[in-house]
């Protein structure tokens, strides 16, 4: 018997052979388009958004009182993150204080007693002085007597009593000589001890600055504008100084991806191209960026365990050349790019590069 068609048949034959052309049209469309895309741009999805996200470190170690920020906040320069419990640090600087108050005062001191000694080293020298006109004068007695005790003019006795006397003063100026040098080496003493105080205060001052330091250590600030990550600290906790106690990611600094090219692509790129970045989570809008640099070293040559060839067992793998890539544009626009997001990144090829 001779088949027959509906006309439901017909039609919907009709529209599975449009939609199927439409389809085959599609696929077409898209071959084209992305043998196309392989034949003009240097093609890599293996990169990723790069920022300066640094660790949020203390410089002293505490309870903490007050934490001042939450997480993914935006943050300024200057603004106070933590607050470290400072009482032991400030006990440390005043004590240091009190320090340098006592070696001042004795400081003090040592200036007065080398007054003191001048004078006295200054009255011995006048001393010395007065006794060494007496000891002349009572040479010049002596040697007299001795010309009238040799002409028989003296006796023996005058001639006695005249030279005990000049060993009286003789003995008077010897001592005020010892005297006067015992007090210039006094002074001499007091002067190396005031160094040595002048030396302590100056130690004392350094230690001073360095608790001073630690107080200021125990406000957390933020270094640059920026906006917080991951918060690892609460009220009471006990730190260490040098713990990581959250992140921050730097807005002053650009946004750049990092895309690992195949080293047979990278011969005809060269730093300033200009290049088109789509990412994964924005597939509707396109980023411009610049080539900035290129890595010194493939990413495997900065493994841990870096390949050996040298061992006998080499297998050639196409290896992965990093290249640094600016995100241009303004900040607004480009801050729905977060760290870590993956992007797909084009760069056309020198012969067809306008």
């Amino acid at each position: 018997m001779k088949k027959k068609y509906t006309v439901t048949d017909r039609l919907i034959t009709r529209i599975t052979g449009w939609i199927a052309g439409i389809i085959v049209l599609a696929l077409a469309a898209w071959g084209v388009a992305t043998l196309w895309g392989y034949y003009v741009y240097e093609q890599t999805n293996d990169a990723q958004v790069q920022e300066y996200v640094n660790p949020v470190i203390a410089r002293a170690g505490g309870f903490i009182v007050a934490v001042k920020f939450e997480e993914n906040q935006h943050v300024k320069k200057g603004d106070t993150l933590l607050v470290i419990d400072n009482r032991e640090y400030v006990l440390q600087q005043e004590q240091t204080e009190a320090s340098i108050r006592k070696a001042e005062a004795q400081l003090r001191v040592l200036e007065s007693n080398i007054h003191t000694l001048g004078q006295s080293a200054q009255s011995a020298r006048s001393k010395v002085s007065a006794t060494k006109a007496e000891v002349w004068k009572q040479q010049l007695d002596y040697d007299r007597y001795q010309q009238l005790y040799r002409e028989e003019s003296a006796t023996q006795q005058q001639l006695e009593h005249v030279k005990a006397t000049l060993d009286v003063y003789t003995s008077d100026y010897q001592a005020a000589q010892d005297n006067y040098e015992a007090a210039a080496s006094r002074i001499a003493d007091i002067e190396a001890e005031k160094y040595v105080v002048s030396a302590e205060i100056a130690r004392l001052k350094s230690l001073l600055n360095r608790h001073k330091l630690d107080v200021s250590y125990t406000v957390v600030t933020a270094a640059y504008n920026g906006r917080m990550g991951r918060r690892t600290v609460e009220t009471g906790q006990m730190i260490d100084a040098g713990e990581t106690l959250a992140f921050i990611v730097n807005d002053e600094t650009d946004k750049w991806v990092v895309a690992n090219y195949k080293e047979t692509q990278v011969a005809g790129m060269e730093i300033g191209d200009s290049v088109k970045v789509i990412a994964d989570a924005y597939p509707g809008r396109e980023f411009r960026g610049t080539i900035i640099s290129f890595s010194p070293a493939t990413g495997s040559s900065f493994s841990l365990l870096p390949p050996d060839n040298s061992t006998g067992n080499y297998v050639k793998i196409v290896q992965r050349v990093p290249v640094r890539i600016r995100i241009d544009g303004e900040r607004k626009f480009i801050d729905v790019l977060k760290v870590g997001m993956n992007v797909n990144v084009y760069i056309r090829k020198r012969q067809h590069r306008g």
